[in-house]
């Protein structure tokens, strides 16, 4: 370990002197450059496009006096993936989805639907998250618009040296600028494998949303976060839905049983699953598209056909950077093509960070706005956050949804912890029953030794805003005891934590 440790850090040592060296050339070039040497052209920080850590830091930045070039690809993508094709569309579908859900169940708290039954409209669904995404896409502009020292710069930006970006404006010329330091904030895409047939009929996380009817029947290739929230989110506005999942388990690593109960809910709405399954092929069909699958079980394996109106895929995500021409910069990517980092989010050349999504990291606006903070302190404070000392919340927002933080039971168990697993289901909740939602369980992993919290998981209603009150106490080192004896107000969700650490032997 030693040894290789030294190989990574002379590696390293090579990149760094490397970008040095291209820096050196790139600045004796400016001589004889006009676009690099013109004034405006300059900067003290340059941000490859705006997600949340890229446009939080570049507004910070203008607002400290630091003169910062806020570079993006597309108008259509001003503000990030996170308004544009991620998280607010995506939550006011889902949204949508459960409010249409609640008046089918109107009837189970004495209400009557009236004189039909609820049903979706989709053209007007879809127009109400337009609405809501150009909003905000509005607002983001006039905030770069506004900052100080910022200028907000559309056009597609590689690096042409160590420490200078060509941007390739709107209008097909190309700007040269300059700076110190470079944010590579370019985030990821969905991923596409090579499945014959699958990429002229594939749809993506991205181009679905942009459906003007709902999916007849949507086959869904993927159990993650993302297969699983667009599954059931068409299911509720009454889609026919089919996933397939590659593993043997959805959400293959959560713990089996917050899996197996998470499937559960997903069946009883209606949903089908398949197993243990490998895409062979994507052919069109009278109906719309096949899929060619072969189920691996017990030993045994057969191929069938599944087919669907529409087909999702959800595979993953990929980074943005195979067009920066990185290898100008002496930046290093893995066998991924994601940015290789420090703790602190500084890549192999030195002044270069890479932040958000394109960096390999957990691919969550709140991991964005995060890095954000770590490379503000390294600009601005005293440099001493990391990523290394943060904590990550996960949360699904499937309904119920599912939140976790720390440790999965598995994990602690793989690691020989002396742990004690307690666990309640959320029917013991009084407001979990008084709003009849009683599905799901929670569950923690409590150190034997110390009653510290090593991980929680919930899977039930409000399960992302409870788990927010045990990682505040896993933040401040409490040990489960004082969440077991606090006093919360009743009747309301956070109780059930009373419960679930009540459930507890162990003592401190």
């Amino acid at each position: 370990m030693e040894q290789l440790a030294k190989m990574t850090l002379a590696l390293w040592s090579q990149a760094h002197e490397s970008c040095v060296a291209i820096s050196r050339y790139a600045e004796s070039m400016e001589e004889n450059t006009e676009a690099i040497t013109l004034e405006d052209s300059k900067y003290d920080v340059i941000v490859l496009d705006g997600g949340k850590g890229g446009k939080t830091l570049a507004q910070k930045l203008g607002h400290a006096g630091k003169k910062v070039a806020l570079i993006e690809k597309s108008r259509a993508m001003i503000g990030g993936s996170c308004i544009n094709v991620a998280c607010i569309p995506t939550k006011a579908f889902i949204t949508a989805a459960r409010y249409l859900q609640s008046c089918r169940r109107a009837h189970e708290f004495g209400i009557s639907p009236g004189d039909g039954e609820a049903k979706a409209d989709w053209p007007a669904v879809r127009s109400r998250v337009v609405g809501l995404v150009s909003a905000m896409r509005e607002m983001n502009l006039k905030n770069f618009e506004t900052t100080p020292n910022l200028d907000f710069i559309v056009g597609v930006g590689k690096f042409s040296a160590a420490k200078t970006i060509a941007v390739e404006l709107e209008d097909g010329s190309v700007k040269q600028l300059s700076a110190p330091t470079i944010i590579v904030n370019t985030g990821a895409r969905p991923q596409l494998p090579d499945t014959p047939g699958l990429k002229e009929i594939a749809l993506t996380s991205e181009t679905i949303q942009q459906l003007e009817s709902l999916p007849e029947h949507l086959i869904v290739m993927g159990s993650g976060y993302v297969g699983l929230e667009f599954a059931q989110l068409f299911r509720l506005f009454g889609s026919k839905v089919t996933l397939i999942d590659r593993g043997e388990q959805i959400i293959s690593r959560e713990d089996s049983d917050v899996s197996l109960a998470l499937a559960q809910v997903l069946s009883d709405q209606g949903m089908e699953i398949v197993s243990s399954a490998k895409v062979e092929k994507i052919e069109r069909s009278a109906g719309g598209v096949g899929v060619v699958l072969t189920i691996s079980k017990n030993g045994e394996s057969k191929t069938t056909t599944i087919e669907g109106s529409h087909l999702l895929v959800a595979l993953g995500r990929v980074p943005n950077t195979e067009v920066l021409d990185l290898g100008l910069s002496g930046i290093f990517v893995d066998k991924r093509g994601f940015v290789k980092v420090d703790d602190k989010l500084q890549s192999s050349c030195e002044g270069v960070y890479a932040i958000g999504d394109v960096n390999g990291g957990p691919q969550f606006t709140h991991i964005s706005f995060d890095d954000y903070r770590i490379v503000k302190d390294q600009l601005l404070g005293q440099g001493l956050r990391r990523t290394s000392d943060r904590q990550v919340p996960f949360t699904l927002f499937t309904d119920p949804e599912l939140a976790r933080i720390g440790l999965t039971e598995k994990e602690a168990l793989a690691a020989k912890l002396d742990v004690e697993v307690v666990r309640v289901p959320m029917s013991v909740i009084p407001r979990a029953k008084v709003s009849a939602e009683t599905t799901g369980f929670m569950k923690a992993i409590i150190d034997r030794s110390n009653g510290q919290i090593l991980g929680c998981t919930i899977l039930g209603a409000e399960a992302g805003n409870l788990l927010a009150v045990v990682q505040m106490a896993m933040l401040g080192n409490l040990p489960f005891t004082k969440i077991r004896d606090a006093v919360f107000s009743h009747p309301t969700m956070p109780e059930g934590l009373n419960d679930l650490f009540a459930a507890s032997k162990v003592v401190v």
